[in-house]
């Protein structure tokens, strides 16, 4: 008797043990750290393979049939220039495709992201957003900001920009910023395949709502 209750106590001791290293252990949900995509250079754009792109320029990237990683696009990333803070909705959140998934601020702006799918926060970015600065230099891998368990993901996916699509759009995206800038400041107009980094900061404030309004659909 005595042997089988020095052999229980012996299973309690190991079990409490194995318990707190769990607890103190930092929780980190597998498969968070980014693979970096395959690039492909589009009508003088590089373009992320794989990945879906919602008009208020917001990408998600489908990793399981649930699972959604979600950040910024180039185009938005080089408007903004210097990210200076990101506040994103937390974890075990519901959101909804469209609705606001975070809040960027840019010297004395502040712009609001939307989501592109629907579904729970599961994770966090925490180095973007300790360190936004890891978004400007690699939007499409390290600088992602959410991951999303979403249920109905690939009828969200129906709704976005993706595949031969992406480049044209893209390059519309910078036509009509450059319709829009001209009339105002014609020498901020955007270089190339990209605005000029910073650009929204620079412009009259009047401009800026509009470019807001217009890119971010907020």
């Amino acid at each position: 008797m005595s042997i089988l209750f020095v052999l229980l106590m012996f299973l309690l001791i190991i079990t409490i043990t194995y318990l707190r290293g769990r607890n103190e252990m930092p929780v980190r949900e597998p498969g968070v750290r980014a693979q970096a995509p395959r690039m492909e250079r589009e009508y003088g754009f590089q373009i992320p393979q794989g990945y879906c792109f919602h008009p208020g320029h917001t990408w998600v990237l489908k990793e399981g049939p649930e699972r959604a990683r979600v950040g910024l696009d180039s185009f938005v990333v080089n408007l903004l220039g210097k990210i200076d803070r990101i506040d994103v909705t937390g974890e075990n959140r519901w959101i909804r495709q469209g609705q606001k998934i975070a809040t960027i601020t840019s010297g004395g702006t502040s712009v609001d992201l939307i989501s592109p799918v629907e579904g729970v926060i599961t994770a966090l970015n925490r180095d973007a957003i300790q360190d936004p600065s890891i978004i400007t230099r690699d939007p499409y891998a390290q600088g992602w900001i959410a991951l999303v368990k979403s249920p109905e993901l690939t009828i969200n996916q129906r709704n976005l920009v993706q595949g031969a699509m992406v480049a044209p759009w893209m390059q519309n995206n910078v036509s009509r910023l450059n319709g829009m800038v001209n009339q105002l400041a014609p020498t901020m107009a955007a270089d190339g395949g990209v605005p000029i980094a910073g650009l929204l900061g620079r412009v009259p404030r009047e401009l800026r709502e509009q470019l807001t309004k217009e890119f971010f659909l907020s």
